[in-house]
This record gives C-alpha cells, structure tokens and sequence, in this order.
C-alpha cells in the first residue's frame, strides 16, 4: 500500500463536540425533568438524578472548553502532534469517520492518549489529505499486523 503524502491538520475545540454535549445534556435534562413531574412525589433519587447529571455536565464542558489546540500532522511515515502538549510521536486510530469531522485517538509513544475531532472547517484545503493519511496509515498498521485492509471488508 503506497503512503498518504505528508499533512499537517490544525485540530482545536470541536463545534461538532460541543453541539452533540449541549444535545445529550439538554436531553438528560429533559428526561430528569420528565421523571421529576412523572412521580407523584419526587424525592433523592431525583435530586440525585440532577446533582450528579448538573456535575458531569459542568465537567464535561469544562473538558470541552478547555481541550487544547493540536497540530496534528503525518510525514508519510509517523504521526506527530504539536501544541500545549508538547511534542509528540504516536499512531493515530480512526473511532468515528462522519466525512465532516472525524473521532481520533492519537496514542503516543510515552502512553499517553489524545482525543481529536478534527472538522473539515478548520481547513477545508487539506481535509481530504488528512482523511486519506489517517486511512493509510490504519492500513499501514494492519500491514505491521499481518493483516490485510481488505480482510476488513469480509463477512
């Protein structure tokens, strides 16, 4: 399998992220809500209910606006990452492919995991080289395993 040529993909706070939360907590809220005035007298599993759903909320924004922006890029032969993080070399695996925005893990070489959602806004340029380097390089990985991409694709 010949090599993606070599990207750099500025990779920051995902708006997609932060709608798909802002859904899934107004949606907490909603069914919280609606088992609150479903009952006829609501007590701490309720209150419950809404602590714990207002403090993973409050956390999970938090997470969200604080995610740092990342200079994703692949040289043809590695994936690197560049930002507050510092410098980093890692592999990179697709989780989420919605042709829009993609869900990346970039695990580095020290152990650690980095979360990305790369959106097709943030550079539309280089979009499709990115989505190409991060299918190569799956491929690439497959390969190292002895695995061919292509054994994916059977039932």
């Amino acid at each position: 399998m010949h090599s993606a040529p070599a990207v750099v993909y500025p990779v920051g706070r995902s708006r997609f992220q932060g709608q798909l939360l802002g859904t899934l907590l107004a949606l907490g809220g909603l069914a919280g809500a609606w088992w609150w005035y479903s009952v006829d007298a609501p007590g701490w599993r309720q209150g419950l209910f809404f602590a714990i759903w207002l403090l993973t909320g409050w956390i999970s924004v938090l997470i969200w606006w604080r995610s740092p922006p990342v200079e994703l890029a692949w040289d043809g032969a590695a994936w690197h990452g560049r930002g507050a993080m510092g410098d980093c070399a890692g592999t990179v695996r697709l989780h989420l492919d919605l042709q829009f925005f993609m869900l990346l893990c970039l695990h580095t070489d020290d152990a650690r995991r980095l979360w990305l959602w790369p959106e097709q806004h943030s550079a539309p340029a280089v979009w499709l080289a990115l989505r190409r380097a991060v299918v190569a390089s799956a491929g690439n990985h497959l390969n190292s395993l002895g695995a061919e991409p292509s054994a994916l694709l059977k039932p």
